[in-house]
């Protein structure tokens, strides 16, 4: 069973960082791609960066670009979101998933919480 654990949240001043970090396990095969949303208060939740497990492409929503990066550790089974010059904006919950067989993203951890104070 696929198995998504997020770690790194915390309150953090804005222009300041954070490091999320997305456990994976379960997985049989390679060819897929980790992502994270994210969803702030009484928001739809969206998506902030993705990457395909085999191969390293990598793809970030626009109001994230040059401030977030996605990366992997294959040897840990683990992608990572790190996040720079933190605006309130980016207050909310981040979510970590996985597609399954049919490409959509079928698994989802329980979220951690990012709380930008400005």
């Amino acid at each position: 069973q696929v198995q998504m654990v997020e770690s790194g949240g915390g309150l953090v001043q804005a222009g300041g960082s954070l490091n999320l970090s997305c456990a994976v396990s379960g997985r049989t095969t390679r060819n897929y791609v980790t992502g994270w949303f994210r969803q702030a208060p009484g928001k739809e939740r969206e998506f902030v960066a993705a990457t395909r497990w085999s191969g390293g492409d990598t793809n970030y929503a626009d109001f994230v670009k040059g401030r977030f990066t996605i990366s992997r550790d294959n040897a840990k089974n683990t992608v990572n979101l790190q996040m720079n010059s933190l605006e309130a904006e980016d207050t909310a919950i981040y979510y970590c998933t996985t597609t399954g067989l049919t490409g959509s993203y079928e698994y989802w951890g329980q979220g951690t919480q990012v709380t930008v104070s400005s």
